[in-house]
Parts: C-alpha cells; sequence; structure tokens
C-alpha cells in the first residue's frame, strides 16, 4: 500500500473526508503501515460518513461502537460442506438464467422492482432480474422446494411475532405465535454456536431446521442442535433467528436467545 503523504486525494475520493478529520495524515499512516505481530489486525475509529468496503490495503467497516478503518486481510476460506452446497446451488442459478427466454428474463426483472433490500450502511435498494432470480430459487431450494424459472407473483409471508424457548441440557423447544403457519409457510430456525451467557450480539447464524408447510407450535430443535454444535452447556447462550418462507420470499426475522438452564 502507498503510504499517505499530506493531503491524500484519493483517499478523500474513496472514504468521503480528509484524513485531518480524524487525526491527520501522518497519523493514519503510521497506525495503517505499522508492522504488527502474525495475525494481529491494526484497528481505528475515525469520524466519517458512513461507508464499507476496501480500497487497496484499507478496509473500512463499522460496528455498534461507529465506523472504523483496518489493515485488509485475505477472508479465511474454511470450505464446509455447507459453503459447498451453497455455491453449487449459486452455480445452477447461474446456468439456469442463461437458458431463460428474453420474456421469462423481463418478468424477473419486473419482480426486482418489488423486491427491496437494505445493506450493512442501512441504505435500502433494489434487486436487478438475475439477483432476483437466485434470491427466490436459493429460498426454495433451501426450503425444499423445485425451482421455478417464471417470475412468481410477490409474496410477503407473516414474521413470527413472539418466541418462548425453553432451553436446557436435554431440551431445546421453542412456542411461536403466530400458530399455526399459513397453508403455504414454512419456519427456518437459524441458530448460533454456544456463546457466553454475557453477550447480547451475534451475526453467525446456522439454518438447522425446516419446518413442514402450516406447522404448529413448539418447534422442538433439541436433536438438530445437538447434530449441529452439540449437547447445550448449562449457562451458555445460544442465540436465534427466526423466519418464516413461502414461494421463494422470506419474512423478517424475530431475533432473540436463551441461556442454557
Amino acid at each position: 500500500m502507498r503510504p499517505l503523504r499530506g493531503r491524500n486525494t484519493s483517499f478523500e475520493l474513496h472514504y468521503g473526508v480528509a484524513p485531518a478529520l480524524t487525526m491527520g495524515c501522518r497519523r493514519l499512516n503510521k497506525l495503517l503501515t505499522t508492522s504488527t505481530a502474525p495475525g494481529k489486525r491494526i484497528l481505528m475509529k475515525v469520524l466519517t460518513a458512513p461507508q464499507c468496503g476496501s480500497y487497496q490495503g484499507i478496509t473500512a467497516s463499522h460496528n455498534t461502537f461507529g465506523q472504523y478503518v483496518r489493515s485488509r486481510r485475505t477472508p479465511v476460506n474454511p470450505n464446509s460442506t455447507q459453503q459447498g452446497v451453497v455455491r453449487a446451488r449459486m452455480a445452477a442459478n447461474a446456468a439456469n438464467w442463461r437458458t431463460l427466454t428474453s420474456a421469462q428474463r423481463a418478468g424477473w426483472t419486473a419482480l426486482a422492482l418489488s423486491m427491496n433490500r437494505t445493506d450493512s450502511l442501512g441504505q435500502t435498494y433494489t434487486l436487478n432480474g438475475f439477483l432476483a432470480f437466485c434470491s427466490v430459487n436459493n429460498n426454495l431450494g433451501v426450503a425444499g422446494v423445485a425451482n421455478v424459472t417464471d417470475a412468481p407473483a410477490l409474496v410477503t409471508p407473516a414474521a413470527i411475532l413472539t418466541a418462548v424457548i425453553t432451553l436446557s441440557a436435554t431440551v431445546l423447544s421453542i412456542v411461536y405465535t403466530v400458530s399455526p403457519l399459513a397453508a403455504a409457510e414454512k419456519l427456518l430456525s437459524f441458530v448460533s454456536p454456544q456463546r457466553s451467557a454475557g453477550r447480547s450480539y451475534e451475526g453467525d447464524f446456522r439454518l438447522i431446521a425446516v419446518s413442514a408447510a402450516a406447522a404448529a407450535s413448539p418447534a422442538n430443535l433439541f436433536a438438530a442442535y445437538v447434530a449441529k454444535f452439540g449437547t447445550p452447556v448449562v449457562g451458555n447462550r445460544i442465540f436465534f433467528s427466526l423466519t418464516t418462507t413461502a414461494s421463494g420470499f422470506t419474512s423478517g426475522p424475530l431475533i432473540t436467545s436463551a441461556v442454557v438452564a
């Protein structure tokens, strides 16, 4: 990475603020180029507009405490079995997209205009036709439903409103509302590994169970959780993200947690 000297115009173009507004170019340059012990990251909080991404050797991101920049690192690639499943699904989507007719692609493009998303910086955007095609068919694949080539009508599944969790070393049960789910809806149960009881935030959720359509409460997830993460240990916290899916669309998540009793 080229050291920052004086007033760095390229930095301002990509980060939207002069380095002097944070702590000065020389101080920033020292923080970002100082050698550290292997595996140690340089992390610096900054006062700037919300942004996320990498430029040259710098990565901008944010957390609960605000915007920060750090030295860029190569992402870890565990190449797990589940990653292979997702990559294969995306490859199949790309191949299938190439086989669609122009009319079919136009249908997906029209649907995409109604599919709003929010990025990590809180900004909203709409999908393009290919992304809408991938989103719907990925969700169908997760739910165990055959893929579609024609764009479906937009569906908004009802979100899970409440979840009461019974969690111990022998039981993991979730009583949820609304119950039963609507005729075409399924419950997707995402969970976290076991964490410290003092933890209040989780970003690593794994899908462990997909219910039958119109399933009624409660959802018994103990066997599925043990198969994925092992037996719950008393005193640990587990996080849950519960969504519903129907026709290739998903609801917003209900995120909650419980401590193993």
